[in-house]
């Protein structure tokens, strides 16, 4: 590493180079030797940098497109331990699944930020990376720098001061506790989600804003109070306290605007406050933002008996119970990407409010409850793969899902979904649309119905019903009906998706 950044230092000096271009031509050497036989004197102030010894942070990383902030699971390594290039250096649990995050580069693990089983947003430092041993202690005094400036400020000193008879004083009160939560150096700004939202609504200089959340995070509080709109309950008691006369008057009307989005409940005695899981987080958050996309849901019953034929016929052998491991979700998932190929609309989405995004892939995500939680594993090119290979990608996902396992293109890649609920005795039910895909399918459960045939005679034959819940925006009406329809004969005339 010295002999090449050695190496470089020549072409980087402006003497070199102004003195080279006007003797190349003439002479048949290579320039870079042109400094060693310069008839000019060469001035000693020229210094050749040295190598110093890096300390490096171990940053939270974004595991998936919607991830905010990280847990930290455990630490697989110690502080102390040396550290290679590519080795897993601690558990984290993002929105969907835990994840072993590697290192970059080789070292020493010289401090520890983040504790186990605490929260950082993503691009937080978690940890320090000494790359020798003389540079551990500096690390360490570093981490520890760190942990005190994010600490937050003792509350006790404004409650105790009472502000009586001098206005111009409680105005410097709140402001001098505000200027200790400054970072050392140049950081990484991170904010909500909410947060970013009201700064472009309000025009608000986010570079400006010293955070007040978890690792100096900057909340949608810090960014109302900076437009000087809307302040929070805590800030208006404050204002109140301070200055009774005018202020209160104008801060009392933004309050009741900030009742209905934490409306207050009567408590329940007994009750137990749980909060939300890091998973389970990220599916309130896409829920709530699936309210905004305009859908339609369309209903198809259709006869199963022959896909019921059909199952049996794969998973047990004539002579002997023996399960070949063809699941239903397989049979169905292929029936589904084969209609998908014949209606290519279906798989296609609407991610921008202004087009259509068609889908090359055929990648059917099905949704899978797991403990504390719901994930969508996704088998991709569904329409490709023939029934007992997609039956042993399934039954993978399946285990790695359960583990909490999932790479995040193995559950964020999906193109349409698939919910079933059959094996629980539902007849139907109506499925909330993923964010960014085109429909869902809710699969009922297969049950005895007395049917008419063509001429009238009743018969019993094992019915399901099926709805899909679509995207209107890209998905009409005669779309939906027109797959549900070839869908329907791939369910009742099943021999095609053997082949």
């Amino acid at each position: 590493m010295a002999s090449s950044l050695l190496s470089r230092v020549p072409t980087t000096s402006t003497n070199t180079m102004s003195f080279s271009s006007s003797l190349n031509n003439n002479l048949p050497f290579p320039s870079r030797r042109l400094s060693l036989t310069s008839p000019f004197p060469t001035k000693p102030n020229r210094k050749i940098p040295t190598i110093q010894a890096k300390i490096r942070e171990i940053f939270m990383p974004a595991l998936s497109s919607t991830m905010t902030e990280g847990k930290i699971v455990s630490w697989i390594k110690s502080e102390g331990d040396v550290l290679s290039k590519g080795e897993s250096v601690v558990v984290v649990e993002s929105d969907k699944a835990d994840m072993d995050v590697e290192t970059f580069y080789d070292g020493i693990l010289a401090a520890i930020v983040v504790a186990e089983g605490e929260v950082a947003p993503v691009g937080a430092a978690i940890g320090l990376l000494a790359e020798t041993e003389d540079d551990v202690a500096e690390a360490k005094s570093r981490a520890s720098s760190k942990s005190s400036s994010t600490s937050p400020p003792p509350p006790s000193p404004p409650s105790d001061i009472q502000p009586t008879s001098s206005p111009s004083s409680s105005p410097v009160k709140p402001s001098s506790t505000s200027p200790p939560t400054v970072s050392e150096g140049p950081k990484k700004t991170v904010l909500t989600p909410h947060a970013k939202k009201l700064a472009k609504q309000h025009k608000v200089n986010i570079e400006s804003i010293v955070g007040t959340g978890p690792h100096g995070r900057i909340t949608p509080a810090d960014i109302e109070s900076a437009a000087g709109v809307s302040p929070s309950s805590k800030s208006v008691s404050q204002i109140s306290n301070v200055a009774p006369s005018a202020p209160v008057s104008s801060s009392s009307s933004p309050p009741p605007k900030a009742s209905p989005s934490a409306p207050s409940f009567p408590e329940i005695p007994g009750s137990t406050i749980v909060p939300f899981t890091t998973m389970q987080s990220a599916v309130s958050k896409n829920m709530v933002e699936s309210l905004s996309v305009p859908t339609f849901r369309v209903g198809y019953p259709m006869k199963t008996d022959a896909l019921d034929a059909l199952y049996e016929k794969m998973n047990f052998d004539r002579f002997q119970v023996k399960p070949k491991g063809v699941t239903m979700t397989a049979l169905l998932a292929k029936a589904a990407a084969m209609a998908l190929a014949q209606h290519p609309v279906v798989n296609s989405s609407c991610k921008d409010g202004k087009s259509f995004t068609y889908n090359s892939s055929i990648n059917i995500a099905v949704a899978v409850a797991i403990n504390g939680g719901l994930i969508t594993p996704v088998l991709q090119d569904a329409d490709k793969l023939d029934l007992y290979l997609l039956s042993q990608k399934w039954k993978e996902l399946v285990e790695k899902a359960r583990s909490k396992q999932l790479q995040p293109h193995e559950y964020n890649s999906g193109t349409f979904t698939l919910s079933n609920l059959g094996m629980f005795g539902v007849d139907r039910f109506d499925a909330i649309l993923p964010p960014g895909q085109g429909a869902i399918m809710a699969v009922g459960a297969s049950k005895p119905t007395v049917v008419t045939d063509e001429d009238g005679y009743f018969s019993v034959k094992n019915e399901m019903l099926v709805n899909v819940t679509a995207d209107h925006r890209v998905i009409y009406g005669a779309d939906l009906a027109s797959f549900l329809k070839t869908f329907a004969k791939i369910i009742e005339n099943p021999e095609s998706l053997t082949l």
